[in-house]
């Protein structure tokens, strides 16, 4: 087989020789833009795709060539003169290409790692999320509260009912997602008027059920096997649907009744598609209005995500009842079991419990056996809060069970609290400071498990206690319910911030306060309450806890001890001979000088970028010096070449301004 490397061809006709001067012209044509590439990444101080700084430098070139086409006829590229054109002539190109790179940056930021393939397969993510981008704010708008999303602040607290209950129907109509997201908004009287928190709490979580053969479907691709293996019954009708699950009655093979909590199907996408509009919206208010930075709509929109992805995991569900069971251990409370080998993340399979919700059978049982069931409630609460670190976070009405044993049952731990010692310490050192009216100890307690600004007048805010702590305790009265309501307020007016999981103890009490209500209607919580921190006050004053605290605290502060002589000689040993110095290094931090020296990268930038700027201007403005052309002076020529560099200095500093307000790196 042979090819004709000849010349001789039809008009048309392409011929070996011709393809492979185009193939080799490519890898030429790359080689040449290439500079403008790595010239640009440098300048701009970025990370850059190659596709997009191939195309930036294709433009570049593009525009200096059609430059130098105009200049040609001026002169021509043996003559000196032309010489001094080369400069502008790159300058030129090198700006287009940032300019490109700039623009190409405030349509598509880079940074996503996607990639173009990952880019195009990414389009039909993208146009769902619009079209329930656009439903969402067609909901918002019929509702009345548009313009608020935009950061418009209610400032007439008149209108605040008003645009609660818009906000409540709204939320109803979003779906799911947003009907989880107002009743965490119920839950945080710290961020939100009192009216919007009663509003949002009317939220019911209650949904057309999905027909079964979907929810088989889902059921046995989590199983892995057909559904009739592992039960030996399984009724189609659901006990209750949710919008994250839905819940049947079962029986194993062994003969043990079951209750199956299944996940919808395509609920994890929906819910995923949902949440990022929730942080979308809420970053856009964080830029945009200060009552949205002073609440932290990030972090509320933040920790909203991560409860309602861990809710959808039932996994998690299985180790959060694990944990409680082991805190409720002996008190009483009955908790269900996990098959843990039948369940997964879309599938828990527990014990059932025998008996119905409490709302329906309380009715019969005497008054004297509610208080103790009310009792028995609060306590179990309350010893998993301050005591173990790991609670039901929701004990609504329909999560409690009256057994037919006449004991009571919990459901539904897919939100559970945790704390850590610290801030079980500062909850118990809080409520002992309401417990004896000491507003500086309740200052301490409050600053021990609030996240707390960086300035703070802790003097005033013992004043506000105090002035709390007289208007609701005085004469021998009880601490009541409106007493943690203004608590409350005075968390907001200091812009402390609560974290979630203290958040979810709020939560936990406001939700157990409707259930103990409708268990034993006049039951006294906040004293119930003071009896159990005084029982747990006495067990913590029992000897062998005493001594157990004491031998404790001995051993943590044994290697301390050990180590102060030591510590003392050397320090008096110095200040004897004159040696003892105090050593203050200014910027110790990484992170401080890295913020300077950004500062001081920018503001060089700036004004190197306006003297030559301003030099440019003059040059371009005199008519003298020697003259290399007509029309042109060799003052103009070095101006042109300056003017080039102030604007090459200038959008180095906007696009650093840019990527730093998007969030990317500077």
């Amino acid at each position: 087989m042979c090819f004709d490397l000849g010349t001789d061809r039809a008009p048309g006709e392409i011929t070996l020789s011709t393809a492979l001067l185009g193939l080799l012209s490519v890898p030429v044509y790359v080689l040449m833009l290439w500079p403008l590439v790595v010239a640009s990444r440098r300048v701009l101080g970025v990370r850059i795709g190659a596709l997009r700084a191939l195309l930036g430098a294709a433009a570049g070139w593009a525009v200096a060539g059609g430059l130098a086409v105009r200049i040609a006829p001026l002169t021509r590229a043996s003559d000196p003169v032309y010489l001094g054109f080369l400069i502008p002539l790159a300058g030129c190109a090198f700006l287009a290409t940032l300019i490109f790179l700039f623009l190409a940056e405030m349509a598509v930021p880079s940074g996503g790692g996607l990639g173009l393939l990952g880019r195009l397969r990414s389009l039909r993510a993208r146009f769902a999320r619009t079209r329930r981008y656009s439903q969402i704010m067609r909901i918002a708008v019929k509702h009345g509260i548009g313009p608020y999303l935009t950061g418009r602040r209610v400032t007439d607290s008149g209108r605040h009912a008003t645009l609660a209950r818009s906000l409540r129907r709204a939320l109803e109509d979003g779906g799911a997602t947003f009907v989880k997201l107002g009743q965490v908004l119920s839950t945080r009287p710290d961020v939100l008027p009192q009216v919007f928190v009663d509003e949002l709490s009317l939220l019911q979580d209650r949904v057309a059920p999905v027909p079964f053969a979907d929810v088989e479907r889902e059921l046995e691709a989590e199983l892995g096997r057909p559904r009739a293996e592992v039960f030996a019954e399984f009724d189609p009708e659901p006990l209750g649907a949710a919008s994250i699950a839905q819940v049947y009655r079962a029986r194993l093979h062994s003969g043990e009744d079951v209750v199956v909590k299944v996940r919808r199907p395509g609920i994890d996408r929906i819910v995923e598609r949902d949440l990022d509009i929730v942080f979308r919206v809420a970053r856009s208010l964080q830029l945009r209005a200060a009552w949205a930075r002073s609440l932290g709509v990030l972090d509320l929109a933040e920790g909203f995500r991560a409860a309602l992805t861990e809710e959808l995991d039932f996994r998690v569900e299985a180790r959060n009842l694990t944990a409680v069971a082991a805190a409720e251990n002996g008190s009483g409370l009955a908790l269900p079991a996990v098959h843990a080998k039948l369940s997964g993340e879309r599938v828990l399979v527990m014990r059932r419990l025998d008996g119905v919700p409490v709302r329906e059978g309380i009715g019969d049982v005497p008054a004297e056996r509610r208080a103790v069931l009310a009792r028995g409630l609060l306590d179990s609460l309350l010893r998993q809060v301050l005591l173990h670190g790991v609670f039901h976070a929701d004990p609504h009405p329909g999560n409690v069970l009256l057994l037919a044993d006449g004991n009571l049952g919990l459901l539904d731990f897919g939100s559970v609290g945790r704390l850590d010692s610290s801030l079980r310490g500062g909850l118990a050192n809080l409520f002992a400071a309401v417990d004896r009216g000491d507003p500086e100890g309740l200052r301490d307690g409050l600053l021990e498990i609030v996240d707390r600004p960086d300035e703070i007048d802790e003097q005033r805010l013992e004043r506000a206690l105090g002035a709390l702590m007289a208007k609701h305790l005085s004469h021998g009265r009880s601490p009541d319910v409106d007493m943690f309501t203004d608590l409350f307020r005075i968390i907001a007016e200091f812009r402390l911030s609560i974290p979630p999981a203290i958040a979810a103890v709020f939560r936990a009490l406001a939700t157990v306060e409707g259930t103990l209500a409708l268990l034993s209607p006049g039951f006294d919580i906040l004293g119930e309450s003071r009896k159990f921190a005084g029982s747990v006050v006495g067990e913590r004053l029992q000897p062998e806890s005493l001594r157990g605290a004491a031998t404790d605290e001995l051993l943590a502060l044994l290697p301390v001890l050990r180590r102060l002589p030591r510590r003392v000689d050397r320090l008096t040993s110095a200040l004897e001979q004159g040696r003892l110095t105090v050593n203050v290094r200014t910027f110790a931090d990484e992170r401080d000088r890295a913020v300077v020296f950004g500062m001081l990268h920018e503001v060089l930038l700036a004004l190197t970028g306006a003297a030559t700027g301003l030099m440019a201007v003059l040059l371009l403005a005199g008519t003298g010096g020697p003259r290399v052309l007509p029309e042109l002076t060799l003052n103009q020529v070095f101006g042109y070449n300056l003017l080039v560099v102030s604007a090459l200095l200038g959008l180095r500093l906007l696009f650093v301004v840019f990527r730093a307000q998007r969030g990317g790196p500077g």
